[in-house]
């Protein structure tokens, strides 16, 4: 039996920096972890593949300026 989707509770769009954001409060809360930003890049490079989170951490640069 297939899983339905909670109604209002979907991911932000990949790219828009959200998600990162959300990863680092997430993981900033946790005993031991001194640098919560690194710690959510390396998870998204495994994720991603280190290609894909390049371009994904490139275009938040520019959305940044």
């Amino acid at each position: 039996m297939a899983r339905k989707a909670k109604v209002g509770h979907r991911k932000p769009k990949l790219g828009s920096g959200k998600r990162f954001a959300s990863l680092k409060k997430k993981l900033s809360g946790r005993k031991g972890v001194k640098n919560p930003g690194a710690l959510a890049a390396a998870i998204g490079r495994k994720k991603y593949g280190a290609k894909k989170f390049g371009k994904l951490a490139a275009a938040g640069r520019r959305r940044k300026k």
